[in-house]
Order: structure tokens, then sequence, then C-alpha cells
């Protein structure tokens, strides 16, 4: 198993000294979260980044696995009978993202008027009532139990 660097990481050349900004700048874009999202909902390929819903390109995709994959928030193992696969996980950084996500979920059913993906219903009567620490909580101990997995995996 992959020893992951957990030292902060190093900025350069941002705009801004702002702490938002510059997290802004690393995740702020529109499909990183989205890539984060996909990790914790166990997609683990580039295949399987691009049969999301939201269809993106592969040349931004691929841009945004090797930013992400550069500010030390995802890493990536060789798949064990495929070597020509990457399996992408989150790391202990990357994780720590997870209340982002659940805080814009929660914003979203509260302020959008819209239809939801099914999966995201199911997540809200799952968490309905239940304390958004141990949501975020669980998620992610569920998370590194699949990673773990993962990459015990031969």
């Amino acid at each position: 198993m992959k020893i992951e660097n957990t030292s902060k990481i190093a900025i350069k050349d941002n705009r801004s000294t702002c702490p938002v900004s510059t997290a802004l700048e690393i995740v702020g874009d529109q499909w990183s979260l989205i890539l984060i999202r996909d990790l914790f909902l166990q997609r683990t390929t580039f295949s399987d980044f691009r049969n999301s819903p939201e269809n993106i390109s592969t040349n931004i995709l691929s841009d945004r696995i090797h930013k992400l994959s550069h500010y030390n928030l995802i890493a990536h193992r060789v798949h064990p009978k495929n070597r020509k696969i990457k399996q992408y996980y989150l790391t202990e950084a990357g994780m720590k993202l997870y209340s982002m996500i659940y805080e814009l979920s929660m914003w979203s059913k509260e302020y959008l008027d819209m239809e939801f993906h099914p999966l995201s219903n199911e997540w809200y009567q799952n968490t309905d009532g239940v304390k958004r620490e141990k949501v975020i909580e669980e998620t992610i101990k569920e998370y590194k139990k699949f990673k773990e997995k993962l990459l015990m995996a031969s």
C-alpha cells in the first residue's frame, strides 16, 4: 500500500493570500468536486468518471485528475489485473472535502426546485434526521473501508 504524504499542500503562484480564494483555485471549478463525489460513490477509473451523468469531456477529465493528483487530493494505483487501468482513490486531504459535498447537497435540497437523481433522493431519505457530523463521519469511515479493500485487492 502506498503511503500518502499528509503534509500541507505547497501553494506557489496563487493569485491571493485569501484561504477561500486559494482553496477555490484548487477545487472551485465545475468538475473537481464532481470527481471527488464520484470517488465517494466508489467510482475509481477514468471510464467510471466518464460514465457519470454529467458527461465530462475526456480532456477536461484528464486535466482535473492531473490537478487533483498534483495537489495530493487523489492518488492512484495500477489495476492488478490490467496494467493499462489506473484506479483512483482519495487521499486523507481529499476525504476531508466530503463536508463541502454534504453542505452543497443540503443547500441544493433546500433551495433548488428541480428533480434530483434517484441516488440523491435515496441519500436524502437515508440521511433525513441524522446529524450532519454523523453523516460526514460515517461516509468517510465507509469510504476508508472501501479504499482499504481497493488497495489490498490483487
